[in-house]
């Protein structure tokens, strides 16, 4: 009997996350949903990540929606598939019980199948609640550890000469045994699969083959490999993975396939076919979902990174490979079953690079940093227009991951980690020493509140960074939940109608006040007579007073999340004077002076630019 190989599809989700930066519409995505049904995948990866976030954000439409949409269409055919990030969910604050107890409830009602539950720390005690509410709720719960590597240390000639007098080098912390005994620790909490979850694209093909048959040698539940293609390593890894017994392989159809993405399901179609694997896949029906995926990838153009190099045209149910290309699967599946990395990597990118796909991301390779935190860095060092420190900030990611307890560099750890390294990098540029600038993220990171860290912070360390040397864990009861206000402009209703517009208002606070409050607004203008809107008088624009006092301006473009000060406030310098959202990282804006304020020249969720006033004294 040959060996059978499940695929869960990531196109709807991490698919479009990865390359089109989360925009795929309802609209687009129905277009596609007839044929997915026909393709019976094991699993559709549709929901969690950025999505619920974005569809507010940027298309205003309603996550719950989404999810019931595509439940509808697919009518229980595959499993529907989220990631989430544990007691966080979808953001970055923890959540108490009733949080999760509603989220999970309501997700599962709305067609859910199976919940990916993370941990950006690998933290256990940060999953386990989640872990059991899902099963408590019917749907199958995925326990992902997070792969990730030890940091490129700089070892100097001095530094193995002292090593010979007693001075230790660093010890390897990720080692097979480390991802092993948390693969063990999500079984023993009741994950009913695992999986090995490497968000940057990190692990290589010899890493698999030592790693996959411990992860099966250990585990009584299906085993799932999640990798991406971003440093070169992701077709290879994925048909290694496939050798040595993985269950179930993650991967997106051609067009939202490759580059920054997982592997395109047609070429590890090939690779099965030529082993003797059947793929449990309705490859006919994948071939309708590609021809669609190539219009909607040209309707998504401006968030296209590689919108002038698609892959070709090709489909392997009726396409002949040339000799030279069908050449290079059988070497690499040859390369592949003799643990010979470098022949086996050489042909999986001659193939990708005959299709199309992109080439493999060097500068991500050699910094071995995801490729989302490398752009974040570069797109963080722009607006300020520093990009002449990015070096530096690269070489210090190895030292602030370490001074904060080694964490694993996937999100939200990965952009707090990024960031911090940059306002380290500028603050050396200023001449002032380092974490002299430290996001509120960062401080939660070394306080405790995300979790327990792969290996402890020094203790003089935190009390640099925080204040007290104590490890303080979040607090749950400290959580507050956010008011629904009654909105006298459009009615007398309130912000959220119901429970899942509610969970939003939690999940996701500014985004969904906005989106809700447009909801509304919609709602209100869709009720009021015609007559009533020809009544309306257009109010003539108050005169703008110009500024004449002194100012604090916006360190970066970003946006307002909270104001601590009103007119007529005495204001002392190094005051917190408002809270400031840049690069998902949130910062204390403090006052450079003493004085009172006059004016304060925003509201919150205002979104500004570079050097723009926000607070003006007299």
């Amino acid at each position: 009997m040959s060996k059978k190989l499940k695929i869960r599809d990531l196109t709807l989700r991490d698919g479009q996350q990865s390359l089109f930066a989360t925009r795929l519409t309802q609209e687009q995505i129905n277009r596609v949903l007839p044929y997915y049904k026909d393709a019976g995948f094991f699993a559709m990866e549709v929901w969690g990540g950025a999505v619920p976030d974005s569809v507010m954000r940027y298309l205003n439409e309603s996550p719950w929606t989404r999810l019931k949409t595509i439940s509808d269409a697919i009518g229980g055919v595959s499993h529907l598939t989220a990631l989430s990030r544990g007691r966080n969910l979808f953001g970055y604050a923890p959540y108490p019980d009733s949080v999760l107890d509603g989220f999970y409830r309501e997700a599962v009602a709305n067609g859910l199948g199976i919940m990916r539950i993370f941990d950006a720390l690998n933290d256990l005690n940060n999953v386990k609640s989640s872990v059991e509410k899902i099963n408590a709720v019917g749907a199958i719960s995925d326990g992902a550890v997070c792969y990730t590597v030890d940091p490129h240390y700089t070892i100097t000639f001095m530094d193995r000469v002292k090593a010979l007098f007693g001075k230790k080098l660093p010890k390897p912390i990720f080692t097979d045994e480390y991802f092993v005994e948390k693969a063990l620790g999500f079984e023993k909490l009741g994950a009913q699969m695992v999986t090995l979850k490497d968000m940057a694209g990190l692990v290589n093909p010899a890493r698999v083959a030592s790693l996959m048959p411990k992860l099966k040698q250990a585990l009584k539940v299906p085993v799932d490999f999640h990798t991406h293609c971003t440093p070169g390593y992701g077709l290879a890894s994925s048909l290694m993975a496939v050798i040595h017994g993985v269950d179930i392989l993650d991967t997106n159809i051609w067009y939202f396939g490759g580059g920054s993405a997982a592997p395109a399901i047609e070429l590890i179609y090939i690779f099965c076919k030529k082993m003797g694997v059947e793929i449990e896949v309705n490859m006919s029906a994948v071939s309708k979902i590609r021809a669609e995926l190539l219009g909607i990838r040209r309707e998504l153009a401006a968030y296209d990174l590689k919108k002038d190099s698609f892959p070709i045209a090709f489909d392997p149910l009726i396409d002949q490979l040339p000799e030279h290309v069908d050449k290079l699967f059988d070497k690499a599946i040859e390369a592949a079953k003799n643990n010979n990395e470098a022949e086996l990597l050489d042909a999986c990118h001659a193939i990708e690079d005959y299709f199309g796909f992109p080439k493999p991301n060097e500068l991500v390779k050699e910094a071995e940093v995801p490729g989302g935190m490398y752009s974040n860095m570069v797109a963080q060092l722009k607006q300020l227009k520093a990009e002449h420190v990015l070096d530096d900030a690269m070489h210090l990611i190895p030292k602030v991951r370490s001074d904060a307890g080694l964490v694993p560099l996937v999100t939200p750890t990965s952009q707090i980690v990024g960031s911090q390294a940059v306002t380290c990098a500028l603050d050396k540029l200023k001449g002032n020493p380092e974490y002299t600038t430290v996001s509120n993220q960062f401080k939660a990171l070394v306080k405790g509140e995300y979790g327990k860290t792969p290996v402890a912070i020094d203790p003089k360390f935190r009390e640099k960074i925080t204040g007290s040397p104590i490890e303080t864990p979040y607090d749950t009861n400290s959580y507050k939940a956010p008011e629904n206000p009654v909105l006298p402009e459009y009615g007398g209703v309130k912000l959220a109608e119901n429970e899942q517009e509610y969970l939003l208002l939690e999940l996701f606070p500014n985004v969904a006040s906005v989106y809700l409050k447009s909801v509304r607004a919609a709602e209100y203008e869709a009720k009021k007579p015609a007559v009533e809107e020809a009544k309306e008088e257009v109010k003539e624009a108050k005169a703008v007073e110009p500024i004449t006092g002194p100012t604090i301006d916006a360190p970066m473009g970003g946006k307002v999340v909270e104001i601590k000060v009103k007119p007529g406030d005495t204001v002392k310098k190094d005051d917190v004077i408002l809270v400031y959202e840049a690069m998902k990282m949130e910062n204390d804006i403090l006052s450079t002076m003493n004085g009172t304020v006059k004016r304060v020249l925003v509201k919150e969720n205002d979104v500004v630019g570079t050097n723009d006033p926000l607070i003006e004294f007299e």
